[in-house]
């Protein structure tokens, strides 16, 4: 974790109980409290309320200095280039790289022609689409594109994002957004472009950002809920809680009213990252506090179910998936520790606890020698592994390099089998791109059986594990297959203004759903353009990725000023 800020800015967050208490009695008050000044305005941070003068800091606050992030101190402390030296490689390497970089051009370009300022590109249409999930933000493609712009050094391409995020990001916006999906996108893609920039506005509109999801976390455990509205926090301060905390619940699909542990499971690398830029520990103590209460539940055979109540803090149901719904939760542990240069054992002995259960419970064989990961419902296995769950492959190899020596090859041969698996979920289809998920029952391996599950979205998750394994093992097969996906999507998913997914990735006529999603830019282009990168490029000594593939620094240094 950071260290704590000297002088934090915010007390502690209040306990539950009290911050409910000072709710009610706020919200039974017509007029403003008789502490703030007429002109002030209310600010809500931590879940406190504090009057700050309209002009100005509170005197309290002129009295000390004011934070500031060493900026040029972190890139100091950075053990390679971010881009590389680019020493040596051979040309077939170089080329393979340069015609993925055309590629992102190309999707670059057409979003910003067809869609620049929505969420992202509807190319069969050639116009934008702005969806449901992000409450009122837009240009989520141009947030989530920026630092594989700048890492494939597409420079006019990167000023045109910039552009757009100082002058058309509009932060002041109302409506339902999913706190998962707005901290991975947004969030990770301006704290990475800042830690891969230095531009002061990244900084300050991800902090910015940042404070509006507080509000999420005023449960009675501290495990947020899963949507936040991101209405202006200023507005109507005297008359409503809902308008200056932000209002917040779970989505009403998901079990009972819980929250679910893949979205509040995978906050901590940002939340952490905002503390370190902000001074403020608000952010650092809202993520602890998830972890404390994990630690207090009992699980179930070791295994992390994936729904808990935000309420009561217990488990909603036994349903356990690395796949869609738990699968980052587990990426986030092993990432917390190398993001902490190895200092947060706790985060380490929970990720090797839950590799050990699920290796116990839910790694099976089939009877045709794939190995894969099961999906348990209360004891009972659903042998079938989701798109999603293949990020694990990549996952148990990071993992690997820090096992002790007796463990650190077995989780090699564990991860490379997995990531062989969904290797063979692309080569077993017409298309060569996998299915949104596969099965190994009736005979079937590795193959969808269900018209529901034959879809392909443009996902990342096994270029992402091949990138790994290259990087781990520089086996050639891993560049080879990331290559075969290559020219999948040229086949397949690249239409005349953008890339779509697929309906069917079992036939060669497959029809397009025409929409290009912001993570084929962030993730899926990123880690193949990684893949045939040399090692020092945005090095795993030196950097994490979050679960959008933006990369978060490790901390090698304390860069507090």
């Amino acid at each position: 974790s950071p260290p704590a800020a000297a002088e934090p800015r915010h007390a502690s967050p209040a306990a539950p109980r009290r911050l409910r208490e000072k709710l009610r009695t706020a919200a039974r008050m017509a007029a403003p409290p008789a502490h703030t000044a007429p002109g002030s305005r209310q600010q809500v941070q931590g879940g406190e309320r504090r009057a700050l003068p309209a002009t100005e800091a509170s005197p309290a606050r002129e009295t000390r200095a004011p934070f500031r992030f060493d900026y040029e101190r972190f890139r100091r402390s950075l053990r390679h280039p971010v881009r590389g030296r680019r020493a040596g490689e051979d040309p077939e390497t170089r080329a393979r790289r340069m015609k993925i970089k055309e590629m992102m051009k190309f999707a670059w370009d057409n979003y910003k022609q067809y869609a620049l300022g929505k969420n992202e590109l509807r190319p069969l249409t050639k116009n934008g689409h702005i969806g449901n999930m992000f409450g009122g933000l837009r240009g989520a493609t141009v947030v989530d594109a920026l630092d594989t712009l700048y890492i494939m050094e597409l420079e006019e391409e990167f000023q045109e994002a910039k552009k757009w995020v100082e002058e058309s990001f509009d932060l002041n916006v109302n409506g339902e957004a999913s706190l998962f999906e707005v901290n991975i996108r947004y969030i990770g893609g301006l704290l990475a472009t800042y830690y891969l920039t230095g531009e002061e506005v990244f900084r300050r509109k991800a902090l910015e950002l940042g404070e509006k999801l507080l509000p999420a976390f005023n449960t009675p455990t501290g495990i947020p809920r899963g949507v936040i509205n991101l209405g202006r926090q200023d507005t109507h301060p005297y008359l409503s809680f809902s308008s200056c905390l932000g209002m917040s619940w779970s989505w009403g699909w998901a079990s009972a009213g819980s929250s679910i542990l893949a979205e509040f499971g995978t906050l901590h690398l940002e939340f952490l990252h905002l503390s370190e830029l902000s001074g403020n520990p608000v952010f650092a103590e809202k993520v602890m506090n998830i972890r404390k209460v994990l630690n207090r539940v009992e699980k179930p055979q070791g295994l992390y179910p994936n729904f808990l109540s935000p309420v009561t803090g217990n488990w909603v149901q036994h349903h356990v998936s690395i796949g869609g719904l738990g699968d980052s939760f587990y990426e986030y542990l092993i990432k917390s520790w190398l993001m902490s240069d190895k200092k947060d054992s706790e985060a380490k002995k929970m990720y090797d606890d839950a590799l050990e259960a699920i290796e116990k419970h839910l790694v099976k064989k089939s009877a045709g020698g794939l190995t894969y990961i099961a999906e348990w419902r209360g004891g009972i296995l659903d042998h079938k592994m989701g798109h999603l769950a293949c990020f694990s492959g990549g996952m148990i190899a990071l993992g690997a390099e820090h096992a002790g020596e007796e463990r650190k090859q077995h989780y090699m041969d564990l991860a490379a089998e997995i990531t062989n698996t969904c290797h063979e979920s692309y080569a077993r289809s017409d298309t060569k791109l996998g299915p949104e998920a596969f099965r190994f029952d009736a005979g079937t391996e590795a193959m969808a059986t269900r018209l529901s599950e034959r879809y392909y979205i443009l996902r990342p998750e096994v270029v992402e594990s091949y990138m790994y394994l290259w990087r781990l093992t520089h086996h050639p097969k891993y560049r080879q297959w990331g290559w075969e996906v290559v020219k999948a999507l040229e086949k397949h998913c690249r239409v005349e203004a953008g890339f779509s997914g697929i309906r069917d990735v079992y036939t060669t006529t497959p029809s397009h759903d025409n929409m290009q999603q912001s993570f084929f830019l962030a993730e899926t282009l990123k880690y193949l353009y990684l893949l045939f990168c040399e090692d020092d490029v945005l090095s795993l000594d030196d950097w994490v990725f979050n679960t959008e593939a933006h990369p978060l620094p490790v901390n090698h240094t304390n860069s507090r000023a």
